[in-house]
């Protein structure tokens, strides 16, 4: 019996436990690419890896192998990125020390397809042109850095700018050293500029229906809203959410804020009426228990998981034009949109005051994304892009 051909997937992160997007992205086309490919996974790391993270990550790939980063080598490739013209998150991962740790387990396994994710890796992969490589720009970060800077305090604002030019000229650079390229949302291939960057498939992220399934639990919440809440752009949503439209809303509202890593921002929002609960171990009892989902996400880019699973465990949403732009949802049958805070307050009240709008857009939502979000699919053609 032949043996499958090998995979090289080479990523930023330790792709478990699955609390931020590109973790749960990887981690599900890993799972699926597994069953084609023997896929050799390095992983780039700042810390030991949890045992449990490498018991799960060994069950669904070929060979685990991390590949530690220190931090004064981090420190010391962060200044001199300021004398080149290197985005600074790629100057953060890219170590030539972890290159020929790379090099040696390229050299052994001698893989017949590489795949990066995020243009943060994709130095690693240039120079070679012995196997086929694919890259998954995910988000286009370029884009989500410029939209930062505009809101960015003006002490901040001079690095977050030069950041966000260097990313839109190394995600352009990069797409010549690539033969295959995706990218997670039809808007943020519309981002890239590069002249062939109608060549990038679109490949979304799905959901598993059976694991985000309602239990139909008595509803606690009034007002949900969930992520990592260290993330910038969802530490901006939750104070807007909590500053900006809950004050304008009818009293005794209650809002959920439900998410690892809650910074400090985000944990001064605690109120009577305002729950900031940090990490949870099952998610799917937050959105259960919780009448709406607001997500007025203003920064930031990509495809939101959290209106994903939102959507799949029966909540109707309300997000902002730019989140639904990656969604594709239809706005007014499977999803209301509103731009600022007046216009959410009246999508959130037309919800509590009319069981059968908000019955409508919850089953509405709920086959949007069971019809077109499901990673068997997104990832069986993932697979078509890199056999290609």
């Amino acid at each position: 019996m032949l043996s499958k051909p090998k995979l090289l997937v080479l990523l930023s992160r330790i792709p478990y436990p699955l609390d931020k997007g590109d973790k749960l992205r990887a981690f599900h086309q890993i799972k699926d690419l597994n069953a084609s490919y023997q896929v050799i996974l390095c992983c780039l790391s700042t810390h030991k890896i949890d045992p449990e993270a490498e018991r799960k990550l060994k069950a669904i790939c070929f060979e685990l192998k991390i590949i530690q980063l220190g931090y004064a080598g981090i420190l010391w490739r962060l200044f001199l990125a300021l004398f080149n013209d290197k985005p600074f998150q790629v100057a953060y991962f890219y170590s030539k020390k972890a290159q020929q740790e790379l090099d040696a387990i390229i050299e052994r396994h001698l893989p017949k397809r590489f795949f990066c994710q995020l243009i943060r890796v994709a130095e690693y992969a240039k120079k070679y042109s012995i196997f086929s490589k694919t890259l998954d720009y995910m988000d286009a970060l370029s884009i989500g850095m410029e939209r930062r800077a505009e809101k960015a305090p003006f002490y901040l604002k001079p690095i977050v700018s030069v950041e966000a030019k260097r990313l839109r000229n190394y995600e352009e650079k990069m797409f010549q050293y690539f033969e295959k390229k995706v990218i997670i949302s039809l808007a943020d291939k519309e981002h890239l500029t590069h002249s062939n960057a109608t060549e990038i498939a679109v490949i979304p992220n799905g959901i598993d229906t059976e694991f985000f399934k309602s239990d139909n639990r008595s509803k606690k919440t009034d007002i949900l809203f969930t992520g990592n809440m260290g993330y910038l752009p969802n530490v901006e949503s939750a104070q807007y959410l909590v500053k900006n439209i809950l004050p304008i809303l009818n009293s005794n509202i209650a809002v959920q804020i439900c998410g690892k890593s809650p910074s400090y921002k985000v944990r001064s929002l605690a109120a009577s009426n305002v729950e900031v609960t940090g990490w949870v171990d099952d998610i799917r009892t937050a959105y259960d228990e919780a009448k709406i989902f607001v997500a007025p996400l203003m920064l930031g880019s990509g495809l939101q998981n959290k209106l994903l699973e939102a959507m799949a465990m029966g909540l109707p949403c309300v997000t902002t034009p730019l989140a639904n732009n990656a969604l594709g949802a239809i706005p007014e049958e499977e999803i209301l949109i509103a731009s600022n805070e007046a216009e959410f307050k009246t999508q959130i009240e037309r919800l509590i005051s009319d069981p059968d709008l908000s019955n409508k857009i919850a089953e509405n939502g709920h086959a949007f994304v069971t019809k077109n979000y499901n990673w068997q699919a997104c990832n069986r053609r993932l697979m078509e892009v890199i056999e290609s």
